[in-house]
C-alpha cells in the first residue's frame, strides 16, 4: 500500500487543503497515515491555542518581589562563604610527637581491672579526656558567618533561574501576535486536460502574499518532469510559475510581482522534457480557471 506523502498530510492538518475522494478513502483504511494525521492536527491546535497568549495578565506585585528576593540572596552567597572565612580561627600547630610514639599531653592507658561493668560503658570512656571538652566559639562568630549547605545554594539558584526563565517566556510571548491566516484571491479547481487520465485532479489557489498554492494528485509518470503555467486564454501567452516535485503533493510557488490574474487566468500544469527548451511542451496534464 502506497501511503500518503508527509508533505499532503501537513497541508490537510494546517487545513490548507481538503482531502480528495481518493485521499479520504485512504484515509479511512490505512491506520499509518490517520495516525501521523491525527498527530499532526493535534501539533497544529497547540500551535493555535498559543495565539492567545499574548492576551496574558501581567504578573502580581509579590511575584516579582519574591524573585527580586531570591535573586539579591544569591548574590550573597559569595559575601557569606567570605565573611565565613575571615571568621574562622586560625589553625594551631600540632604538638610534636616524641620519639615513642606516644603523645606527651595524655596519660598512658592501663589495663583496667575486672569489673562489673559492661563492655559498652568501658568504650565510651575516651583515651583523650581533654579533648572531649568542647573549645569555646570565637566571639567574633556571627550568624551571618555559617557556610550555607551545598544543596541550599543549589536550591536558591535554580529557583531563581526557574523564576527569571518563566518571567522571560511571559514577556516573549505577551509580544507575539497571532500568526494570520493566509488571504484567498482566486482558486481553481483542475481537472484532467487531454488524453490525461481522469483520475488526475488538482487545485490551486492564490494567497494574497503572492504565492500559488498548488495540490495535484494522481499525476501520470513522465520521463522528465512537471511544470505549472499561467495562461492568458485570449492571447495564449504564458508564463512559467515553478516546477513540481512528484505526481502528487502541494506546493507554494512564488508569483511575479503585480502579475494580472484577471488576463492570466488559467492554471496549467504540463508534462516536460530534459530537452533544454523552455517553451510550454504543448503536453498539458491539468488545467483549471482562477476565480475569485
Amino acid at each position: 500500500m502506497q501511503h500518503l506523502d508527509h508533505d499532503r498530510l501537513v497541508f490537510l492538518a494546517l487545513g490548507e487543503s481538503e482531502a480528495d475522494h481518493g485521499e479520504t478513502d485512504h484515509l479511512g483504511g490505512c491506520v499509518t497515515c490517520r495516525g501521523e494525521l491525527d498527530t499532526l492536527r493535534h501539533v497544529a491546535g497547540l500551535g493555535a491555542d498559543t495565539q492567545g497568549l499574548h492576551a496574558l495578565p501581567d504578573p502580581p506585585a509579590h511575584l516579582w518581589a519574591g524573585i527580586l528576593a531570591e535573586l539579591d540572596t544569591v548574590a550573597q552567597v559569595p559575601a557569606l562563604a567570605e565573611a565565613h572565612r575571615q571568621d574562622l580561627p586560625e589553625a594551631r600547630p600540632e604538638p610534636a610527637q616524641s620519639t615513642t610514639g606516644a603523645r606527651p599531653d595524655v596519660p598512658r592507658r592501663h589495663p583496667s581491672a575486672v569489673t562489673g561493668d559492661r563492655p559498652d560503658d568501658r568504650r565510651r570512656q575516651s583515651p583523650y579526656p581533654d579533648a572531649e571538652r568542647a573549645a569555646p566559639r570565637p566571639a567574633g562568630r556571627s550568624r551571618r558567618g555559617r557556610r550555607w549547605p551545598r544543596w541550599a545554594t543549589t536550591v536558591v539558584t535554580a529557583t531563581a533561574a526557574a523564576a527569571v526563565a518563566v518571567l522571560g517566556t511571559v514577556a516573549v510571548l505577551g509580544d507575539r501576535e497571532p500568526a494570520p491566516r493566509q488571504e484567498v484571491l482566486a482558486t481553481a479547481p483542475l481537472a484532467a486536460y487531454g488524453s490525461t487520465p481522469k483520475d488526475a485532479n488538482g487545485d490551486a489557489r492564490v494567497f494574497a502574499d503572492g504565492r500559488l498554492h498548488l495540490h495535484v494528485a494522481n499525476l501520470p509518470d513522465v520521463p522528465g518532469y512537471y511544470e505549472v503555467w499561467l495562461i492568458n486564454p485570449t492571447t495564449m501567452e504564458m508564463f512559467s510559475v515553478g516546477v513540481l516535485r512528484g505526481s502528487s503533493g502541494d506546493a507554494l510557488l512564488p508569483l511575479p510581482p503585480n502579475v494580472d490574474l484577471q488576463e492570466y487566468s488559467v492554471v496549467d500544469v504540463s508534462a516536460e522534457q530534459y530537452d533544454n527548451q523552455p517553451a510550454h511542451s504543448g503536453d498539458s496534464l491539468l488545467r483549471g480557471t482562477l476565480t475569485g
